[in-house]
């Protein structure tokens, strides 16, 4: 092989190529961290969203870079362009959907994870073995048993398809990996709550079974899943010939933070065969606090609890997880049929079977479990629980405000750390209502100062405080409602 050869494939690597440009890299690298850290400190003087300028949006319609291009430009464009127009869930004035705002312990394991670069599909290594440590705290906090599976996936929707997928096999057998469901004469039914998450429908539809399969059962004036139309439900499908196989219960609606009947469900899901899943994105979490846990009795009865870290957690996104009580059933939903490739081995590198892939459909997975463990060891389950504690606190306080003012209508008891409301003046109609809380919400949100999002209750357009953010304080929320009143007076008039 020639010099030229040699020099030009000694010239592939990605890394800086002498003792000079590496430190000038850790010069830039050490610039981007403290920027970021910059970010996270001083983040209140910032606007919590703005509208993307054109010009900052037509930015990102450049051609395909073919040259290599500058570290320290890349990061200018980041810093002046990128980061000003997020989402802004780091924020604490953001009250929008159900994000959590992250932190900087998070922020930095994450950097660890990236440059370890571990692929957390298989294989023996320790990062597999930090999973399987989160594996055994989270059962432990469920109370669930230690044959229980776990596993790390990008959120609660496909945390819920596995979920779905693992109740199929529990039904129809493994063989309905092969066969599909078509080759079944049962026609499986599913169940749960009209205020469920979407996407327990979409897991119908991904699992071969079916949207409507899935019977959405209407809500009691506490928002949970209604019991006795719950029962009605399944002994009509029963006598049709359907076959009851899931009922999915919920910890923390998505819009207004309710929590189902969990014991009453697991009872009534035994006395049909059916699987017992609960959707807990983000209220399963609740179980570290001693004071909000027993709320969420009935958890531990569950087949499968679907849940994130990345929300009431703080962990950096993402970290969905799903946690299986019947780990050898979990495995035969998902085990790995290849024998080439991926074939085990009980010595070296491909030792240590099952593998994380043996338990969902992911085998490139990233190595999501540290930044969780960094976040429990750093902060701990009870510095966790005070933030849990605290956000539904402050949905106490703006409840109590709310009810205190009465040109503000509470829409949904608060059950957590979501509070639905609106601005209703005097004499107004419940039409002109909905249209001027909507105009609220644009403008609380074009604003910068607070960011709460929008649902319906009771038929009524409402504005929804979801309190996910570790640093809000009750600052914020007087700051919501100000400019609520502020913002509702003004386009009343107008």
């Amino acid at each position: 092989m020639s010099d030229k050869n040699t020099k030009e494939m000694s010239s592939s690597s990605l890394d800086p190529a002498n003792p000079e440009e590496w430190q000038a890299f850790r010069q830039q690298a050490h610039g981007m961290l403290d920027d970021m850290l910059g970010y996270l400190q001083d983040i209140r003087s910032r606007p919590v969203w703005q509208p993307i300028p054109d010009a900052i949006r037509a930015g990102f319609h450049e051609p395909l870079p073919r040259a290599p291009g500058d570290l320290a430009q890349a990061h200018r464009t980041f810093m002046d362009n990128i980061l000003p127009y997020a989402v802004g869930n780091a924020h604490p004035g953001f009250m929008g959907w159900v994000h959590g705002g992250g932190s900087p312990v998070g922020m930095l394991a994450e950097m660890l994870a990236a440059g370890l670069n571990a692929n957390l599909g298989g294989r023996d290594h320790i990062p597999i073995e930090v999973e399987r440590q989160i594996v055994r705290w989270v059962r432990e906090l469920f109370g669930f048993p230690e044959t229980a599976s776990g596993l790390f996936v990008t959120g609660s929707s496909m945390a819920n398809f596995i979920g779905t997928l693992v109740a199929r096999t529990r039904k129809l057998g493994a063989d309905v990996r092969t066969d599909g469901v078509a080759a079944s004469a049962q026609r499986l039914s599913a169940y749960t709550s009209a205020r469920a998450h979407g996407c327990i429908a979409q897991a119908m539809d991904l699992a071969g079974l079916g949207r409507d399969m899935l019977r959405l059962i209407p809500v009691n004036e506490y928002g949970q899943m209604d019991l006795s139309v719950l029962a009605a439900q399944l002994k009509v499908d029963s006598e049709r010939g359907f076959t009851p196989f899931l009922i999915v219960g919920t910890a923390g609606t998505v819009d207004a933070g309710a929590i189902d009947d969990l014991t009453a469900i697991a009872q009534i899901a035994r006395q049909h065969d059916a699987y017992f899943h609960v959707d807990g994105a983000f209220g399963a979490l609740a179980m570290l606090s001693p004071q909000l846990a027993p709320r969420l009795k009935g958890l531990e009865l569950a087949d499968s609890v679907a849940f994130d870290f990345h929300k009431w957690m703080q962990v950096p996104y993402d970290a969905g997880f799903i946690l299986v009580r019947d780990g050898e059933l979990h495995l035969e939903t998902f085990a790995s049929q290849e024998k080439t490739y991926l074939k085990r081995g009980e010595r070296g590198m491909a030792a240590g079977s099952p593998w994380p892939c043996d338990y969902g459909p992911d085998l490139s997975r990233g190595f999501r479990a540290l930044k969780t463990w960094f976040t429990l060891k750093v902060y701990g389950a009870d510095g966790l629980a005070r933030v849990i504690e605290h956000s539904c606190a402050l949905a106490q306080y703006l409840q109590q405000k709310i009810t205190a003012n009465p040109q503000l209508q509470l829409l949904a008891p608060v059950a957590l750390n979501i509070v639905c409301f609106r601005y209703l003046p005097e004499g107004i109609s419940d039409e002109q209502a909905d249209a001027l809380n909507q105009q609220i919400v644009i403008a609380l949100q074009e604003s910068g100062i607070v960011a709460p999002s929008s649902t319906t209750m009771g038929g009524h357009f409402a504005i929804r405080a979801a309190l996910f953010n570790h640093r809000t304080s009750t600052q914020d929320i007087d700051a919501l409602l100000d400019a609520t009143l502020t913002f509702g007076r003004r386009l009343a008039a107008a």
